[in-house]
């Protein structure tokens, strides 16, 4: 690899969460920022990125009953070891909910796969700083390219710079754009009474 090599950005995610946007379930994460995060907070460094699964810090208690079997899944593919990560998705941000209260995160317990003790510590991790909830159109790559683990890539921050030449450009929608729309719209309802900033694309 050369200084010169062209290299894309990707969002670190838990694996459970990237299979369930991946199978439809939801089209949200929550991110508050990485503790190694360079700004000390979560930005948005950009409106559409590819998503670089994670395992190691994956808690099957965090996530609600029904959707637990998916963290033993994606364990029994992954061992500490392991020299490459597969990319399979990619995400374009309709929406960027910021959220500060309990009272508006609980209105979203219907729309994600994490139970409740998950989403008040993300809340009230670095408390003067929102929650943002990322509202996402989910992609699959249709031949999903496996890219070499890098010193970089490891630690708790939630951008890495991937290299962008084995990624392909072909890709279907996980849902179609009135899926999509059905399931943002009743997400946005369900926020209607507050007001939550939202920063759109």
């Amino acid at each position: 690899m050369t200084d010169h090599e062209p290299r894309t950005i990707a969002l670190k995610e838990w694996a459970s969460a990237i299979q369930a946007l991946a199978e439809g379930k939801q089209i949200l994460l929550m991110r508050k920022g990485g503790i190694i995060e360079e700004t000390r907070s979560f930005e948005l460094k950009e409106r559409a990125f590819y998503l670089y699964p994670t395992y190691e810090h994956q808690r099957s208690e965090l996530l609600k009953p029904e959707h637990r079997h998916v963290v033993e899944e994606s364990l029994q593919q992954w061992s500490p070891e392991q020299q490459t990560a597969s990319i399979r998705l990619y995400a374009e941000v309709t929406d960027d909910l910021e959220i500060t209260s309990q009272e508006e995160l609980d209105r979203l317990r219907d729309h994600h796969i994490w139970t409740d003790t998950f989403a008040e510590e993300r809340l009230r991790w670095k408390k003067k700083n929102p929650l943002h909830v990322l509202i996402l159109r989910v992609y699959i790559l249709e031949r999903p390219v496996d890219i070499p683990v890098e010193e970089q890539y490891i630690g708790c921050k939630s951008w890495i710079s991937i290299p962008s030449g084995p990624v392909t450009s072909e890709m279907t929608p996980v849902l179609d754009a009135a899926e999509f729309e059905v399931m943002r719209s009743a997400l946005l309802l369900s926020l209607q009474e507050q007001n939550i900033p939202n920063h759109k694309a």
